[in-house]
Parts: structure tokens; C-alpha cells; sequence
């Protein structure tokens, strides 16, 4: 029987009870289809500089480094917004990102049918909405040096090299060759030089790809265009700010962040994480939604794993769930005929794996 061993780190906020959802769904899908995960729990963000006095332990990246897949929750919270930079919850979860070395992040937006007038787009324009975001993740402006802030002056560096660009472009045509092989570079190269290097070289990747047709889009009509004409996408290849603006646009263009999940790749560990935040606000209520964090441990079962068939049964049962009704709190006006708390919403996806009949 085929063996995975996953670091989980639950996080803060409502990290750990969305989680505890998320495996409980996984040990019915594993058992199902035959095969085991092993789970091995660590502390990240402010949960670890609460007991360790930093957001990223050596213990948790050394762990991490060594599994198969790392499931992560959500980090954050206004209690250590005050820290220094470095030791902010968020610069944890940077640093392991960049030691994995996972260089590309993959955000599907995805339209349920059942809950098409969540969006504030109207519902014509929405309906089969399906697109796979693909933003660069350890380079460009977040990474740049140098980078300073005096009393009266700040400034921040925006650099990306050949090899950089030509590795996510890779994976953003690889991911359009399973989908609908159409790819829309989204830049600035009419103002910025790392923009112009984009599109020399997502250029010459898109020979090795006759099939896919490449497009292109400057940032800020993109972001008009998502809302507008949000069904002309399928792939969207984009550097590291853009695409961490776009797509969160693209969660909202679908109705709710806590329905989406995301898979950081490309190096030799995966991270697989909901796109929400940690929401401490809500923390401990059992009310969160845990969709977005399930929904990230099918890409895991899928990327890590190539396990198809059991992400595709936890995606199956979540479609099937939302059309029959069940809904969390955040999602309830929308056609809800049962509102469930975290753990029963994990509970009735559990039971729809499990009784599903491929």
C-alpha cells in the first residue's frame, strides 16, 4: 500500500478547525482508494513565535522539507502585527515558501453553479466561469534587494531572470495543455523592463507549445477585464504582485474566498493551502468554512500524489453537497436548505466520499 507522509501545520485563527475538516475528509478518501497518509503536526506563524519566539521553527522546515506535501492552514492575526518584519507571522510562511523552493502558485476560480449569485456579477456573465490562475511566487518585488524604509523615503526592487520566467511558463502551458490550451500573460511591459523580459521569454517557452494559444493583457486592464469578461480566461501567467492581487479578484469574481484553494509547486515539497485568510475574528465559533481547505487537499492528493481518482471523488462530493443544500454561515443566503458549522459540513463531505460509487 502506497505511503505519503504530510506536514500539517494548522496555523492560527480558524487554521486548526479547518484542518481538522480537511484530514478527516483525506482518511476517508485514503481509505477508500487504497492507499495511507501519515500526519505529522508543526507550528508556523504566531502560534510558533508564541512558543518558540519565531514564526518559522528549524524543527517545522526541517519537517517540512522532509515530507511528501505540506497541508497548511492560515497564519496571522492582529496580535503580532506590531512585531518587526522578520518576526511577523507572514515572514514565516515567505521563508518557507522560499526554501522549498516553490516557485510557482496555482489558483483555481472556479464558478459552482449553485452558488452563482454569491458574485456581485451577474449571473449571464459568471455561469462556467473556470479559470487557473498560475502567479510566479519567490521572486520579483516581495524579494528584491535592495530594499529600504527611512523617515521620509522608502523603496523596494522588482527583479526576475530568464530562468525564473521560463520555469513558471512552463507550468503555466503544461497546466493549458489539460485544460481549455489557452494562456494570458498578464504584464506591464509598456512601463516596466521586467515586464518587456517576460515576454521575451514567455515567447520563445510558447514555441515548445504550438497547440496553446498565448495572449497578452497589460495588469490594469486584466483586473477590468476579470470583472467584466471574466469567462475569456483560461490560464493566466503572471509575476509575483500582480498575481497576488488578480487573484484574489478572481476569488471574489467567484463569490467567496472561502471556497477556493491553491497549490504552491514546482519545487521538491508542495504547499497546498486555502487562499482565506485566518480570520481570528470567527476563530473558535465553528462557523468557518473549511470548503477551500478541503478543496486544497484534493490539488494535494492530485499534484502531490498523483492520486486523480480520490481528488476527484472530494471534488465530486463537494459539487454534490452545495447542490443539495448544505451551506456554512459565510455562503447561507445563497440556496442554503441546511446551515452547517465547520464540523458538520466536514462530516457531510466525509460521508458523500465515502458513498460515492466509482
Amino acid at each position: 500500500m502506497k505511503r505519503y507522509n504530510v506536514c500539517v501545520i494548522k496555523g492560527d485563527g480558524i487554521g486548526p478547525e479547518i484542518i481538522d475538516e480537511a484530514i478527516k475528509v483525506l482518511d476517508v478518501a485514503s481509505n477508500k482508494f487504497g492507499f495511507e497518509i501519515n500526519y505529522e503536526y508543526f507550528l508556523m506563524g504566531g502560534a510558533a513565535i508564541d512558543v518558540f519566539g519565531e514564526p518559522l521553527p528549524k524543527e517545522t522546515l526541517q519537517n517540512a522539507l522532509n515530507s511528501d506535501a505540506v497541508l497548511f492552514g492560515a497564519i496571522g492575526g492582529e496580535k503580532w502585527d506590531k512585531l518587526e518584519r522578520h518576526l511577523r507571522p507572514e515572514s514565516g510562511l515567505l521563508k518557507l515558501r522560499k526554501e522549498l523552493g516553490v516557485f510557482a502558485n496555482l489558483r483555481p476560480a472556479v464558478i459552482f453553479d449553485e452558488l452563482i449569485d454569491a458574485s456581485s456579477i451577474k449571473p449571464e456573465i459568471l455561469r462556467g466561469v473556470d479559470i487557473m490562475v498560475v502567479r510566479e511566487l519567490t521572486g520579483g518585488i516581495y524579494f528584491g534587494q535592495p530594499r529600504e524604509i527611512t523617515k521620509d523615503r522608502a523603496f523596494n526592487t522588482m527583479v526576475y531572470t530568464a530562468d525564473e520566467i521560463k520555469r513558471i511558463s512552463k507550468i503555466a502551458f503544461e497546466a493549458a495543455l489539460k485544460r481549455r490550451k489557452k494562456v494570458t500573460l498578464v504584464d506591464k511591459a509598456n512601463v516596466l523592463e521586467t515586464s518587456q523580459l517576460w515576454r521575451e521569454v514567455v515567447v520563445e517557452v510558447a514555441k515548445e507549445y504550438p497547440e496553446i494559444t498565448l495572449e497578452y493583457m497589460y495588469v490594469d486592464n486584466a483586473a477590468m477585464q476579470l470583472v467584466r469578461s471574466p469567462g475569456q480566461f483560461d490560464v493566466l501567467l503572471t509575476e509575483n504582485l500582480f498575481g497576488d492581487i488578480l487573484s484574489d479578484e478572481a476569488s471574489m469574481v467567484c463569490g467567496s474566498i472561502g471556497l477556493l484553494p491553491s497549490a504552491s509547486i514546482g519545487g521538491k515539497v508542495g504547499i497546498y493551502e486555502p487562499i482565506h485568510g485566518s480570520a481570528p475574528d470567527i476563530a473558535g465559533q465553528g462557523i468557518a468554512n473549511p470548503i477551500a481547505t478541503i478543496l486544497s487537499a484534493a490539488m494535494m492528493l492530485r499534484y502531490a500524489f498523483d492520486e486523480t481518482a480520490a481528488a476527484d471523488c472530494i471534488e465530486s462530493a463537494i459539487k454534490a453537497v452545495l447542490k443539495d443544500g448544505y451551506r456554512t454561515r459565510d455562503i447561507a443566503s445563497y440556496g442554503a436548505k441546511e446551515i452547517c458549522s465547520t464540523e458538520e459540513i466536514g462530516t457531510i463531505i466525509s460521508d458523500y466520499v465515502r458513498n460515492d460509487e466509482r
